[in-house]
């Protein structure tokens, strides 16, 4: 029997995007170069007309509502890369701050996400007690959640998903300095914050894996969800592999690494998914400048079948989208292309490729 996931890489709902939802927050940033949140919305509609705000919960997700639906998926699962907050006070001497208002919350909900990994270089943008709200709003809002919480056993801990008459799966989520996360934000015995990785070694993986097997029963799936890398850039550093590699043969199901603005390879490694980089998702960068031979405006839904007995991979759909208006929208057939070209060219090494399909989706080949 077959588990179907959707898998995505940041989903960044502060800032520009709070401001057009129903709840905007107080717009005020401390960017160096931009203090009020409204100038996203600004460059977004400058870009590519008026948004109609204020947008309703669905209208941020598109045409991507319409492919979960069709795809019948089981699990939903999202890097959430914003603390979810109304606090007023910012992480000091940290450049970026995103928050969205508690009461937008909804926009989650309305795509019935089952669970979010938190353990990035966002979610205490607003200190501790903007993370204390955010944890309290998800569950509120009934999304399970992994990778920060009020100690480490807390961040440490899964988001556990039950889906009836296939499989349990434990979503661990964990977050690398290498990402931009400031090492004071790791969560100790007696301080709130992020699951941080030590390191990347080897070493490091075989001792994470063997702390996921504490929570893990007989036939529970193990997904390591990882806040990792640099923003740009499609290298792939060998520590990064041998990481994923060595939480593969310990076990995992799914390796999903995010932290890319654009998307990286993939890899199926002893019949087992590793994203090395999602790359973004929903974000309010519509308009902004820089970077733009990485495409960063085009997104990809990852459909992903696995056995739920053993973990293999069964097949991969990929979905492209990008962001228009602030709202997901299926790519053109050359976008697509694109996409599909550029996997092709990553997946060398790794022996994956992706072919076009006549609805403009890819699907995942590997050996």
């Amino acid at each position: 029997m077959s588990l179907r996931l959707f898998l995505c890489g940041d989903v960044m709902t502060g800032r520009g995007i709070d401001q057009a939802l129903p709840h905007p927050g107080n717009p005020v940033l401390y960017e160096p170069c931009v203090c009020d949140a409204h100038e996203y919305v600004d460059l977004a509609e400058q870009a590519n007309g008026p948004i109609p705000r204020p947008v309703t919960f669905e209208y941020i997700w598109g045409d991507a509502l319409r492919e979960l639906e069709r795809a019948a998926v089981d699990l939903r699962i999202i890097n959430l890369e914003t603390a979810v907050t109304s606090e007023e006070t910012p992480w000091p001497d940290k450049g970026i701050h995103y928050r969205m208002h508690p009461l937008n919350i909804g926009c989650l909900s309305a795509a019935r996400i089952s669970a979010c990994a938190l353990a990035n270089n966002h979610v205490l943008d607003w200190g501790y007690l903007g993370l204390s709200e955010t944890l309290r709003t998800l569950d509120t809002a009934g999304i399970v959640h992994s990778g920060a919480g009020n100690n480490a056993e807390a961040a440490a801990a899964p988001a556990v998903l039950n889906v009836a008459d296939k499989a349990r799966l434990l979503l661990f989520s964990f977050g690398s300095t290498t990402s931009g996360i400031p090492q004071e934000w790791s969560a100790t015995p007696s301080r709130a914050g992020v699951n941080l990785l030590e390191d990347i070694s080897e070493a490091a993986a075989a001792r994470v894996a063997n702390q996921m097997r504490h929570y893990q029963q007989p036939g529970d799936l193990l997904v390591a969800s990882i806040h990792w890398g640099s923003n740009w850039g499609y290298d792939i550093p060998p520590k990064q592999i041998a990481f994923a590699h060595r939480l593969i043969q310990e076990g995992v199901t799914i390796v999903h690494g995010h932290s890319s603005h654009h998307v990286k390879a993939i890899e199926v490694f002893k019949g087992r998914l590793i994203l090395y980089g999602c790359g973004d998702f929903l974000t309010d960068y519509e308009g902004i400048s820089g970077y733009e031979e990485f495409r960063g405006d085009l997104a990809l839904m990852y459909l992903v079948d696995v056995d739920s007995q053993g973990g293999q991979l069964l097949s991969a759909r990929l979905v492209p989208m990008n962001m228009h208006r602030f709202r997901l929208e299926r790519t053109s057939a050359s976008d697509a292309k694109w996409l599909c070209n550029l996997l092709n060219e990553l997946g060398k090494p790794f022996a994956t490729m992706t072919h076009l399909g006549e609805d403009n989706t890819l699907t995942l080949d590997w050996q």
